[in-house]
């Protein structure tokens, strides 16, 4: 099967029980399936089974939980990718239910509108600086809109020569898409047409010269008030934003930055090869992981630890915590936020690390295993994605 339509249309199974499942993905072209066996406070992570069909250079997995789907988005940079769905079995493993063609360089992608929230897909390019969403299901090459994003002049930052768009983030009420530009500088906005799937461009979030944002996530006080925290990856830096909804359904959301704090404990800085990644809140605690710093020893780097204002979600300093690994590019929190799993991209392992939820500190490795061939420090190989299947 070879369109990404009857993959994306309606080809997954319903949950089952899947015990401690975790799926990583490898810029060599491989999907693994891990299981992970805790006894106390240690651990074991096994490779279950491998999977294929997501082209040259999976770059980003995205899981949704309530139809056990995956789609796997590839970063080839020969011109031409592929991104895949797949069904999740019972123990873990996957299931190519379909594909499609694409122009190749995609860095992320995620489903939105449609009735369930599920009808199209939006996927980023990073150096053909575009947007590109297609409907689903969808016949190879349908697409309905694709932005190709431009900026007058460059950045202060060498890698700002042309935008280089990297998340496609939907917002929390499902109307709008936000695409962090790390060459741009700019967070992108745009208004989602939830029947026919086309974007509206909103006016943008300025960030700082030479930020790099990179990845956002939203957060919302027990009072309502709504944040938006970008981690800025040139900056080495997380930004908080208002988030101001508009009063009817004609009008944008509006972003405004108010803060901005290192990935660094005061007074310290990362070196000259540092590159922040990506950003998760849990309750009101924020996390961002740092590339390349190698903080706790060699091939060692670290998570910034932040504490959030629960009034007012200004960001405080917490701590810096190992992740057990190099290159830390993706990580994630199971579902009682008591256990991160950390894909170390140049180490090619997955570290599962406990958390107290009362303090949010990180804490001791509880399993670690290498998933693939390691890669190379600053280059596109080793481990990209993981995700808890729960």
């Amino acid at each position: 099967m070879s369109r990404m339509a009857r993959l994306l249309a309606g080809a997954a199974v319903a949950p089952g029980a899947l015990g401690t499942s975790l799926i990583a993905s490898h810029f060599s072209g491989t999907l693994y399936s891990l299981s992970l066996a805790t006894a106390d406070s240690t651990g074991t992570l096994t490779v279950t089974s491998q999977a294929t069909g997501c082209g040259l250079t999976p770059a980003w997995i995205e899981l949704y939980s309530d139809t056990n789907t995956l789609y796997c988005f590839d970063e080839s940079w020969t011109g031409s990718g592929s991104s895949a769905e797949y069904s999740i079995g019972n123990d873990g493993s996957l299931s190519l239910t379909g594909n499609l063609k694409t122009g190749g360089n995609t860095v992320h992608g995620k489903l939105y509108g449609g009735e369930d929230g599920k009808g199209f897909v939006a996927t980023v390019e990073y150096t053909p600086s575009t947007l590109t969403t297609y409907k689903m299901p969808v016949s190879d090459g349908e697409v309905v809109k694709l932005e190709k994003f431009t900026m007058s002049e460059a950045g202060p930052n060498p890698r700002q020569d042309v935008p280089h768009p990297h998340m496609a983030q939907v917002d929390p009420t499902g109307k709008f898409i936000l695409t962090p530009d790390l060459g741009a500088d700019l967070v992108r906005i745009f208004k989602i047409d939830a029947t026919t799937g086309e974007l509206t461009a909103c006016p943008e979030g300025q960030a700082g010269a030479g930020d790099g944002p990179r990845h956002i996530e939203f957060w919302e006080s027990a009072d309502g008030l709504q944040k938006a925290y970008v981690v800025n990856e040139l900056g080495n830096s997380v930004s908080a934003w208002d988030v101001a909804y508009p009063e009817d359904e004609s009008g944008c959301l509006a972003l405004n930055i108010t803060q901005t704090l290192s990935t660094y404990a005061p007074g310290e800085s990362g070196g000259p090869n540092t590159k922040a990644a990506e950003v998760r809140i849990v309750d009101n605690f924020l996390y961002a992981t740092n590339r390349a710093d190698e903080t706790f020893g060699s091939e060692q780097d670290s998570i910034a630890t932040y504490t959030i204002d629960p009034t007012t979600g200004e960001l405080a300093w917490l701590e810096a915590a190992n992740s057990y690994s190099y290159y830390p590019r993706t990580f994630v929190f199971n579902k009682d936020a008591t256990l991160l799993a950390v894909g170390g991209q140049t180490s090619s392992n997955v570290a599962i690390i406990a958390r107290d939820p009362e303090t949010g500190k990180l804490g001791d490795l509880v399993a670690t295993l290498d998933v693939g061939q390691k890669g190379r420090a600053g280059q596109e190989d080793g481990l990209s994605a993981v995700v808890w299947v729960e």
